[in-house]
């Protein structure tokens, strides 16, 4: 099961009904000229291409927007779990400054936090999900218990860098949350799609002769660019999808230890 049932969380149903949406309005184009019973002048002939000029320019102007804000924000989805493995990593280096038992509480519960952390990164059941999440706030609040106790005990400038170090574990979980939730907003697919229709429309209308060739090109080629952008845009769902490598190698080097 997919982490919602949002349409933009499933690219290969926006491919295919896309793909539909677009054939079907290409032909709709063909069949409202053939109705037409008036004959096309030259000067109409030369604002129809202006016009299907310009309708095809914005709409490769709206797919390159769309696909850098795509690509954007899975980068920023990548350098968060960079920053998260970061964070991990030097909180437990950084453990070694508080008390023997402590430390060593710490040390066990950020390889379990670690664990967790990946688990996010691979589920794609919204119920795992839901889950991970109840256990990861459990685990941040148990993670800073213990660390804040000793910090009050010993209030010093040493000590101070454990709780600077937890509070970037806790944070960056936040931050890499955020990124997940943000995704391409709906009205900038709904203007992709709907000028998309108006192409293949204009394109269908201006084809002299009818042939299913020439109305596949254009749906094939919108679909499957639509389709990569619900991928790279779709954090638990679809084949392109964030490894967790650096908390792998931070979890690896933790067991090591």
């Amino acid at each position: 099961m997919l982490p919602s049932h949002n349409p933009l969380d499933y690219p290969f149903l926006i491919l295919a009904l896309t793909f539909f949406a677009f054939w079907t309005s290409a032909w709709a184009g063909a069949y409202l000229r053939n109705r037409q019973r008036n004959p096309e002048k030259a000067d109409d002939h030369e604002d129809f291409a202006l016009l299907l000029g310009s309708t095809l320019t914005l709409l490769a102007l709206i797919i390159g927007f769309t696909f850098s804000m795509a690509v954007n924000r899975y980068d920023q989805r990548k350098d968060y779990e960079e920053q998260e493995a970061n964070a991990i990593g030097t909180e437990y280096v950084r453990a070694d400054i508080l008390p023997a038992a402590d430390a060593a509480r710490v040390r066990a519960m950020l390889m379990i936090y670690v664990d967790q952390r990946m688990l996010y990164y691979k589920a794609r059941d919204e119920d795992q999900v839901r889950q991970i999440d109840t256990q990861t706030a459990s685990l941040q609040a148990e993670m800073w218990s213990a660390v804040t106790k000793p910090a009050v005990a010993q209030q010093t400038t040493v000590m101070a860098l454990v709780l600077a170090g937890m509070n970037d574990v806790l944070n960056s979980q936040g931050y890499t949350q955020a990124a997940w939730w943000n995704r391409v907003p709906t009205p900038a697919w709904i203007l992709l799609i709907t000028i998309s229709i108006f192409c293949n429309i204009l394109i269908g209308y201006g084809a002299r002769h009818r042939s299913a060739f020439r109305f596949f090109i254009l749906p094939v080629a919108l679909s499957i660019s639509l389709f990569l952008i619900a991928e790279i845009d779709s954090p638990r769902s679809g084949i392109i999808r964030i490894r967790p490598r650096n908390l792998e190698a931070v979890s690896d080097s933790l067991i090591r230890r």
